[in-house]
């Protein structure tokens, strides 16, 4: 049995992928086959795929971090046949063959049974991304954070982690402001479910070793100055979760909003979550996490149109979730 699958070579120290025929055979081994239904585009995909970041680990590699679907083999006891599982994170689409393919084949221990309350689609219109978003806000909460304690801000507000986290935080009662450098995309943030919405360019940072306390929580995306800044203005107590570097990687801050204000940084790293969170999570996702406005941030493309997605996304102009769609699925 022949499929398609977007595969990721490196040739000559350039790295960039393409679509090939592969067999069950070509792939990496694992104890599950899935049947592929849908799968999701993440920065990190974008990255893998043209070479622009350094993200896989070896080639070639079929590219593609998330995958949902049904399960067509399984030597494992806890998978069956026909059973709607998905997959996040882990090696796939960096050193273990990823969801951009029609069939992928994975360890056991990777697999997540699809949760009550979602359907194969919602689970890839959430992926990574609403992944990382439930994490961050479970991780936050887990740190004392409630909506009574004040606004949570999420930067990099219409990316895919911070869209889906703005319909989260909004439905569980927080009061959300949002920062953007897209002006246009007011009113699509303010539908999503934010309160106030904020103009990055717009933002006085200050330089003092702490400003103005503004903020109980934050989300962010961004990293840099944007997240040195939000150390400097979070309230007496306030919890950030740290997930992207949009904005660098370089963090230039001084302790005192930790020995003065109590502040707390978070790192959430999504790939590498433990099953047992990993499980709650997406058992959250599929009931209070499950943001109403998804809808909205997913669209779907399909399959033979997944490199047109990718340039958007690095560009900073890709808008929400994009949603690969199989010829399975139809």
């Amino acid at each position: 049995m022949n499929f398609r699958a977007y595969r990721v070579f490196e040739e000559n120290g350039i790295s960039a992928g393409r679509f090939v025929e592969l067999s069950l055979d070509d792939l990496d081994q694992g104890e599950v086959v899935i049947k592929s239904h849908y799968s999701g585009v993440n920065y990190k995909d974008a990255l893998a795929a043209t070479g622009a970041g350094k993200v896989i680990r070896r080639f070639p590699c079929v590219g593609g971090v998330d995958v949902a679907g049904v399960v067509e083999s399984s030597t494992d006891a806890r998978f069956k046949t026909g059973d709607e599982v998905l997959v996040t994170g882990y090696g796939m689409g960096v050193s273990h063959d990823g969801g951009f393919a029609e069939y992928v084949r994975v360890p056991a221990d990777w697999v997540v049974p699809l949760p009550s309350g979602l359907t194969l689609f919602d689970a890839m219109a959430l992926g990574t991304a609403g992944f990382t978003a439930g994490l961050s806000i479970h991780r936050l909460e887990q740190n004392e954070l409630r909506p009574e304690n004040g606004p949570v801000i999420v930067t990099g507000a219409t990316g895919g982690v911070a869209s889906l986290a703005i319909g989260m935080l909004a439905q569980l009662g927080y009061h959300v402001v949002a920062v953007t450098g897209k002006m246009s995309e007011h009113d699509y943030l303010k539908s999503l479910g934010a309160s106030d919405v904020l103009s990055r360019h717009d933002l006085v940072m200050g330089t003092r070793p702490m400003e103005k306390a503004q903020w109980a929580g934050a989300l962010d995306s961004v990293g840099g100055e944007t997240l040195a800044w939000l150390t400097r203005t979070m309230q007496q107590n306030g919890v950030i979760a740290s997930f992207g570097n949009a904005g660098g990687i370089v963090l230039n801050t001084t302790v005192m909003p930790f020995i003065l204000r109590g502040v707390s940084l978070i790192g959430v790293d999504s790939a590498a979550t433990e099953m047992p969170l990993r499980r709650e999570i997406w058992r959250r996702l599929g009931t209070d996490l499950y943001p109403g406005t998804l809808a909205q941030v997913a669209h779907r493309v399909p399959f033979e149109q997944l490199p047109d997605t990718f340039s958007p996304l690095l560009q900073g102009n890709s808008i929400g979730r994009t949603v690969i769609q199989f010829a399975s699925a139809r």
